[in-house]
C-alpha cells in the first residue's frame, strides 16, 4: 500500500512521519528530497540560479533556501516560476525512491508529502492520511517554531489549502492538537484498521 501522509504547515506531519519512520516502514520525504535535488553543482541548482540570479546562492555554492523562501513568499509569480523548476525534479526522485523500495519487497510505503493537494499528487498515493490541527494551534506552533510575527506566519498558511479542505479529501485523519501519545495512540488505531 502506498500511503501519502501530508498536513499543513506546521500540522506535526513531520512528527507522524518520524514516529512511521520508528516503526519501520519506509519513507519517501518530499521534503528531503526538495534539499536533494538543490545540491551544489545539481542541474536543478543551476537553472534556480540562471533564473532567479546569484543572490539566491551562498558562498559555498549552496542555495540560500532562506532568502529564496521569503522572496518568493511575497511574489507569487516568482513562486510559480520556482516550482516550476524544482517540482518535476522532486517528482522524478520521489517515484525513482518509491521503485526502489519496491524491488525491494516493501509492502507499505510511506509517501511524506507536504503539498499533496497543492502539488496534485493524489495519483501518487492509494490512501491519504492528513495530520490536522486547529488554526489557533497551527498559528501558535508556527510563530514558536520559526520565530515569526503573527502576520508572516499567516501569510504563510494562506499559501497552503485550508487544513479542513483537506480533511475532507482524507481517507483518515490524525488530530494532532495534544501530546505525542495522543497523537501515537491515533497512529496505531490507524495501522490496525488499514492492516498494514
Amino acid at each position: 500500500m502506498i500511503i501519502g501522509l501530508t498536513g499543513s504547515i506546521a500540522s506535526g506531519k513531520s512528527t507522524v512521519s518520524k514516529m512511521l519512520k520508528e516503526k519501520g516502514y519506509p519513507i519517501v520525504d518530499a521534503d528531503e528530497i526538495a534539499r536533494l535535488v538543490v545540491e551544489p553543482g545539481s542541474p536543478t541548482l543551476l537553472e534556480i540560479q540562471q533564473q532567479f540570479g546569484m543572490e539566491f546562492i551562498r558562498e559555498d555554492g549552496s542555495l540560500n533556501r532562506e532568502r529564496l523562501g521569503e522572496w518568493i513568499f511575497t511574489h507569487p509569480a516568482e513562486r510559480e516560476k520556482l516550482n516550476g523548476i524544482i517540482h518535476p525534479a522532486i517528482r522524478k526522485e520521489m517515484l525513482s525512491q518509491k521503485e526502489k523500495w519496491i524491488a525491494a519487497g516493501a509492502g507499505t510505503i510511506i509517501m511524506d508529502i507536504p503539498l499533496l493537494f497543492e502539488s496534485k499528487l493524489e495519483s501518487y498515493v492509494e490512501k491519504i492520511l492528513v495530520v490536522s490541527v486547529t488554526p489557533e494551534v497551527q498559528l501558535r506552533r508556527l510563530m514558536d517554531r520559526n520565530v515569526l510575527s503573527e502576520e508572516e506566519a499567516k501569510k504563510r498558511i494562506q499559501s497552503q489549502i485550508p487544513v479542513a479542505d483537506k480533511e475532507k479529501r482524507a481517507d483518515a485523519i490524525i488530530h494532532n492538537n495534544g501530546t505525542l501519545a495522543e497523537t501515537e495512540r491515533q497512529l496505531n488505531t490507524l495501522i490496525e484498521a488499514w492492516n498494514i
